[in-house]
């Protein structure tokens, strides 16, 4: 290969002319852009290398970040559906708190005479017998339960203890084949004797009279005979009165008005003076129940 400056006087001349045209050349360049179309047709010419030489890089970098979001976002969808999840749970548990906040209202605000001590208790267990409707509650004697006492909730009555342990008692409802209750129609104030049937819907009035003055309609309530239910209080609705001359007493369907196969909380009531617990104790326990129910 040959030098460019081969050695000698014309070599001088040469460096000397090539200085002089770079010189002229910045100088045409820088002030008056003598250049710029060809600049720009040369950096058109090389933009496609250019393109070319960085795509693989481009394409890397694309390839990352899609990458990256598409396990950002897969992550973030989990979490948003755990936290729907958690949420609708909440919501479920509010729901269910406000629907026993709002039975423990009623069942406080129950017409309960003023001189009878009260306390709320809550239903532990239900029979497994079909025929047997008795349940359990978390109230005993250490709570001053007795046995016979009158067990209503936020409709009338429920029922009465049948037996009492240390920190349970089990209570027999309405409805079960074995319990009679003395009552009276309201309307007119005979007096007759309800007893369940076995079904949590249906009680019998037994021993009425074909000439006993009783409606489709008419309500039912404690007679107060036997000490064991106060008086007043509502029990059931006549739905069916059927008497037939060949029999000696009229057949009378009632309803109670309880909603037995619906029972969570009951209202246990001390109408007997020498039965009720000590006044602090069945504060303290209404108290407590009530903040339970606000809570």
């Amino acid at each position: 290969m040959n030098p460019i400056f081969v050695e000698g006087f014309s070599s001088h001349r040469r460096m000397f002319l090539a200085l002089v045209l770079s010189g002229a050349f910045m100088y045409s360049d820088h002030k008056l852009e003598s250049f710029e179309v060809a600049r720009a047709v040369m950096q058109s010419m090389v933009s496609p290398l250019q393109y070319l030489a960085n795509a693989p890089k481009q394409f890397l970098d694309y390839t990352a970040e899609n990458l990256v979001s598409r396990k950002q976002l897969m992550t973030e969808n989990q979490r948003f559906q755990v936290n729907e999840l958690k949420l609708k749970e909440k919501l479920l548990q509010m729901e269910i708190l406000q629907q026993e906040n709002d039975r423990l209202r009623k069942l406080l605000a129950s017409p309960v005479r003023q001189d009878y001590k009260k306390m709320v208790a809550e239903i532990l267990a239900v029979d497994s017998d079909p025929y047997s409707h008795q349940v359990v509650i978390n109230r005993g004697l250490e709570d001053g339960l007795y046995e016979g006492q009158p067990v209503v909730d936020d409709h009338g009555v429920a029922g009465q203890i049948l037996h009492v342990g240390v920190n349970n008692s089990r209570v027999l409802l309405l409805t079960d084949i074995s319990h009679a209750i003395p009552l009276r129609i309201h309307r007119n104030g005979i007096r007759v004797i309800g007893k369940g049937t076995g079904s949590v819907n249906r009680m019998e009035v037994i021993h009425v009279p074909l000439s006993t003055d009783i409606q489709e309609g008419d309500l039912l309530v404690t007679s107060g005979l036997g000490g064991k239910f106060p008086e007043g209080y509502p029990v059931a609705k006549v739905t069916q009165v059927s008497a037939n001359n060949f029999r000696e007493f009229a057949e009378v369907a009632i309803k109670p008005l309880v909603k037995i196969d619906r029972l969570r909380y009951l209202l246990l009531l001390w109408p007997d003076p020498d039965n009720q617990p000590d006044a602090n104790d069945a504060s303290d326990s209404d108290s407590g129940e009530q903040q339970k129910g606000q809570g």
